[in-house]
């Protein structure tokens, strides 16, 4: 399965975009036709990074523990939908809680 990144500025045809170029792929949806699916859950998880270590290594774990992930500040983190990679984005504060910026869409080949 081959994955194909787009930045936002692309998906939302951005000034670097030819909209005569782009064919639509489906015909053009309206928002009638998808409020069968506007209250289906989905799981979102917004992933900073990942470890590996032993059971024994976890256990020893306390309070004010840090654990060293696998990316580098500043670095793009994974967001998934229902366990599957969807966007790149940035941490972001809003007011007093963490969020999430999307700053990449990955688009997945479905053949």
């Amino acid at each position: 399965m081959a994955d194909e990144n787009l930045n936002l500025n692309e998906l939302n045809g951005g000034a670097e975009a030819d909209p005569a170029a782009a064919a639509p792929a489906a015909p053009p949806v309206n928002a009638r036709e998808l409020e069968a699916v506007y209250d289906i859950p989905v799981q979102v998880s917004a992933v900073l990074g990942r470890a590996s270590m032993q059971v024994s290594q976890l256990l020893k774990l306390g309070r004010g523990a840090v654990v060293e992930l696998d990316r580098k500040v500043g670095e793009a983190i994974d967001i998934y939908v229902n366990n599957r990679l969807v966007a790149r984005g940035e941490v972001v504060i809003v007011e007093d809680r963490l969020g999430v910026t999307m700053t990449e869409i990955i688009k997945m080949d479905r053949s």
